[in-house]
């Protein structure tokens, strides 16, 4: 049965990823005078801050050198520390406390596998860290999502093998990543985006554990 459970955070514990897109659109804005569209929000879902910048210049197809692609690196977490400032308990997703605790009153080992590497800031802000008997560092792994990496070093920590855990994500690049760190997959959203999860719910108040322990088995059956 299921071992460990590794956590996306934009989207799956808080919805921080409305703050992120909020600071790209100041960022570039302020930098470029041009506006981002609703849909570029996707494309920078659940991927590293490089990957999320680089995303962004190059639907803009906007060339910077390397000095000023840090500096608008920081001056967006910058943006992006502000708007958490106001972040409290309150604002963790349905269910998510939820189903935390039945994991951990199953004994299942919980660890977090996310892009942002203010991953333990937002847990200390929600109240959730002591939950978590790992948190995997996204500045120590090779490749970000869709890579498998973060999963992996996830996964790692918590010393479960991958094929014994579950993956929570609300991102495209985060399924694919779960799929090929070869854990079981749970996606939080729509099928026409995350088809390719295992299980796939709407919303993060239908993260049932029962229902995620019975789909784990019959996935490891076939």
């Amino acid at each position: 049965m299921i071992q460990g459970a590794l956590f996306d955070l934009d989207g799956v514990i808080a919805d921080t990823s409305v703050y992120h897109f909020q600071a790209w659109r100041a960022l570039i804005q302020t930098n470029f005078h041009k506006k981002l569209p609703d849909e570029l929000e996707q494309r920078t879902k659940g991927v590293s801050r490089a990957d999320s910048l680089q995303a962004i210049l190059d639907f803009l197809q906007i060339d910077v050198p390397q000095k000023q692609f840090e500096q608008l690196m920081i001056e967006k977490n910058q943006l992006y520390l502000q708007s958490l400032e106001q972040l409290q308990p309150k604002d963790t997703l349905p269910g998510i406390v939820a189903l935390l605790e039945a994991l951990q009153a199953q004994k299942i080992k919980i660890a977090l596998a996310s892009a942002s590497r203010n991953a333990p800031t937002i847990l200390a802000k929600l109240q959730l860290t002591d939950y978590f008997a790992a948190i995997a560092d996204p500045a120590q792994v090779q490749a970000g999502k869709p890579a498998p990496d973060i999963f992996l070093a996830a996964a790692q920590g918590i010393a479960v093998a991958p094929k014994d855990c579950i993956g929570i994500e609300d991102s495209i690049a985060g399924i694919q990543a779960i799929n090929a760190a070869q854990a079981f997959s749970v996606g939080v959203g729509s099928a026409q985006e995350l088809g390719a999860a295992d299980l796939l719910v709407d919303d993060t108040s239908q993260l049932k554990l029962d229902i995620i322990q019975t789909q784990f088995a019959k996935h490891i059956q076939n």
